[in-house]
């Protein structure tokens, strides 16, 4: 795929999608699982007015600014510089981070540096790292395997072992997609990543089987649930086989992934904005309703204050721009 002539309109319309993409799948996705947003609507169809950022959009803003501070030549003391300077010394993270994400940003408070501040942590093999992975993916621009490693760099801030493969995985999924590539060659890019002999290989194993088995769609939407749970808290090896399967249910159109995977439940801030984000990443923003991105261009800062003053169109396009710069360097 690294080899592929790319086209930078049409790369910066898919990174700007992507990136906006993430931002309404996050939105809708917290929503969709909301008691009191299910009683009143059923089922989402729609991002709803009420819809704003969580975690996973703002700290994928924050991976962003990694990027683009460094142009692209990120180190593990990098990334921990940039989680102090713009985390740590403006309080640190508020409400609604993940557990890995507080004691990443604890150790580094410590004087504690990667990767030990990722490996000495609780709860490390969640899917904080690979939510917010989709900015390696436009960076490295057609080339699976430096999208893979600039995952890993920043994943090791805040996580290990199948924490880390499951930033890889989606990093290189989107690069694949923002290039062209179909959904089995999105789909591959990421397992390729995956150890064979990992939680989260033998989790996706089981979402082959699920997803080639005989049942319908829905009993296959179900079974993602029932099969893939872990007890009291989402992991890795349950979210990304998930967001993998949702992706291929809906071949890739984002309409039916935001139907399935901002009704999907459990973790589904994270699951529906890594689903659209794969949709998006290959097609661009025009499939998207404009007034969705307009929504949420601008995160709410409800983790991570320094985000509310970013915006989201804006660094997919920022992104796009230093991807292809590095592309061409490579040429």
């Amino acid at each position: 795929m690294q080899n592929k002539k790319v086209d930078a309109e049409v790369f910066t319309q898919r990174s700007v999608a992507a990136m906006a993409a993430l931002g309404i799948g996050d939105a809708a996705g917290d929503l969709g699982r909301d008691d009191d947003v299910r009683l009143r609507y059923g089922i989402l169809v729609s991002l709803l007015p009420e819809g704003k950022s969580t975690d996973d959009t703002e700290f994928t803003v924050l991976s962003a600014r990694c990027l683009l501070d460094t142009d692209g030549e990120i180190t593990s003391q990098s990334v921990a510089q940039t989680w102090r300077e713009l985390v740590l010394s403006d309080g640190g993270a508020k409400k609604r981070g993940g557990l890995p994400l507080y004691g990443a940003l604890w150790n580094l408070s410590q004087g504690i540096e990667p990767p030990l501040t990722g490996k000495d942590n609780a709860f490390n093999i969640d899917d904080g790292a690979a939510m917010r992975s989709v900015p390696f993916g436009i960076v490295a621009c057609g080339d699976p395997k430096e999208a893979a490693r600039l995952a890993a760099i920043d994943a090791s801030v805040s996580h290990d072992i199948d924490g880390i493969w499951s930033a890889q995985a989606i990093a290189a999924s989107i690069t694949v997609a923002l290039t062209g590539g179909s959904v089995e060659e999105v789909y591959k890019a990421g397992m390729d990543q995956i150890p064979e002999d990992s939680w989260l290989g033998r989790r996706m194993r089981l979402t082959d089987e699920i997803l080639a088995s005989d049942m319908s769609e829905m009993e296959k939407f179900e079974a993602l649930h029932t099969k893939l749970w872990t007890p009291k808290h989402s992991s890795s090896p349950e979210a990304i086989p998930q967001v993998y399967a949702l992706y291929k249910l809906s071949n890739g159109d984002f309409t039916k992934g935001f139907l399935l995977s901002a009704n999907f439940g459990r973790d589904a801030d994270t699951v529906c904005a890594l689903t659209l984000a794969l949709c998006a990443a290959g097609s661009d923003a025009g499939t998207i309703p404009q007034a969705w991105i307009d929504q949420v261009r601008k995160p709410s800062g409800v983790c991570l204050s320094f985000a509310a003053q970013e915006d989201m169109v804006d660094l997919g396009q920022r992104l796009a721009a230093l991807g292809l710069k590095r592309a061409g360097q490579r040429a």
